[in-house]
């Protein structure tokens, strides 16, 4: 049986969500391979949206999968201990590796120092392959001076360089990701792939799509004919959701409706909770990721105006057709047709373009129909866990 270790130690690990390394890992575990996770101790709390340090600990997840948090190095508290947190330095780190065995393993982002530690696995055991994806890019990273210059520019340049002799991949998760692997850390090209984030296959029950619709549209008081939006995940102000709700609220049709779910910040909480208090908005706040692909399959059209997230990929997925804002490198969620693209996420430009897709019914079912017969089967992590570690053999973008 082929062992696969994980390493999700560059930034938190969260059970029960609907991230790569969650479901990258399922479905290795499906695939009947010996599958552990290295994690960091840092937690999410999706309920309360915000990041918790949890104690190191050892379980098995709900998929099968065996879970390690390791502690970082110097402890929990006091200055060295930050620094250790900043730079993601660990405890016993190739110990932890070693004990493993592994045959592959996969770094789910390299940013952290002790890949260093896996380099010197490597070199003790040449025979194991490796691979790595990145999440980095120039709208979620190295957005300031020391960001960009000196934590990604130097010292993560300097790590990720030294990994790639040793490394079979560096997948992008979007193509600006790849982008940010050849001109940020100087990667080859010919080193860098796609490996797009995708949706839980099982989880996109498209056989049982009309008995989800009516079940979740009767719940909330929504008609069969209403022509439903959704949206939601983390609500910042950068994902322009309380532009979207705006623009609903000003649309005034009874007929489209706005699903949104999620956690708003603090900042977003009062302006959320209020301008959703009308006939033309749902909020059902908060549901677990396995809930959110029956959302999308109760909806007619996903509306994202703001900042990526793997949201975007998770409807493509599902077979719904969406409304994306225009981000450079992030192209890939249009599969020929599913989706409109719209240079911002100001009220009026989300108004019109609602109001375009509504009115255009021939427009609206061939986004449908090419989400559904193309965006389905490219959006998988069945067949993506698969692709990460060259089992079988081939390309993301042969997918």
């Amino acid at each position: 049986m082929m062992k696969v270790l994980h390493l999700c130690l560059a930034n938190f690990y969260a059970d029960n969500l609907g991230y790569q390394e969650n479901l990258i890992t399922k479905y290795h575990k499906k695939e009947n391979f010996d599958v552990t996770i290295i994690a960091s101790c840092i937690d999410y709390d999706s309920r309360r949206g915000a990041w918790v340090l949890v104690s190191p600990s050892e379980y098995v997840n709900r998929d099968g999968v065996r879970v390690k948090r390791i502690q970082y190095k110097y402890g929990r508290n006091g200055l060295l201990s930050r620094v250790g947190k900043m730079l993601r330095m660990y405890d016993k780190t190739l110990v932890h590796i070693e004990n493993e065995e592994p045959d592959v393993i996969f770094i789910h982002g390299a940013q952290f120092w002790d890949v260093k530690q896996v380099i010197q696995y490597k070199r003790d055991n040449p025979e194991v392959k490796i691979y790595a994806d990145n999440h980095a890019d120039f709208i979620n990273s190295a957005r300031n001076l020391l960001s960009r210059y000196i934590l990604h520019g130097i010292i993560w340049k300097h790590h990720i360089r030294r990994l790639e002799p040793f490394c079979e991949k560096f997948w992008g998760v979007t193509p600006n990701r790849c982008d940010f692997l050849r001109d940020v850390y100087g990667i080859s090209e010919h080193k860098i792939d796609l490996l797009p984030m995708c949706a839980d296959t099982e989880r996109v029950n498209l056989k049982s799509k009309d008995i989800i619709r009516r079940g979740i549209r009767q719940k909330h008081s929504l008609d069969d004919h209403d022509f439903v939006l959704i949206s939601g995940g983390k609500i910042d102000e950068r994902k322009n959701i309380h532009n979207l709700i705006r623009a609903v609220n000003q649309l005034a049709n009874p007929n489209i409706k706005l699903l949104l779910f999620g956690v708003p910040t603090e900042e977003m909480k009062d302006e959320i909770t209020s301008l959703s208090d009308t006939e033309y908005v749902r909020n059902v706040g908060w549901i677990d990721s396995n809930s959110v692909y029956d959302y999308y399959l109760a909806s007619d059209l996903g509306v994202f105006p703001g900042t990526h997230s793997v949201l975007w990929e998770q409807a493509v997925g599902t077979g719904l057709p969406c409304i994306f804002k225009k981000w450079n490198g992030m192209t890939h969620v249009d599969v020929g047709g599913n989706c409109i693209f719209v240079d911002d996420g100001e009220v009026n430009t989300i108004k019109e373009c609602i109001q375009d897709v509504f009115d255009d019914k021939s427009k609206y079912e061939e986004m449908r129909s090419v989400a559904v017969t193309r965006g389905v089967k490219f959006f998988s992590y069945e067949q993506i866990a698969r692709v990460s570690i060259g089992y079988p053999e081939c390309s993301a973008s042969t997918v």
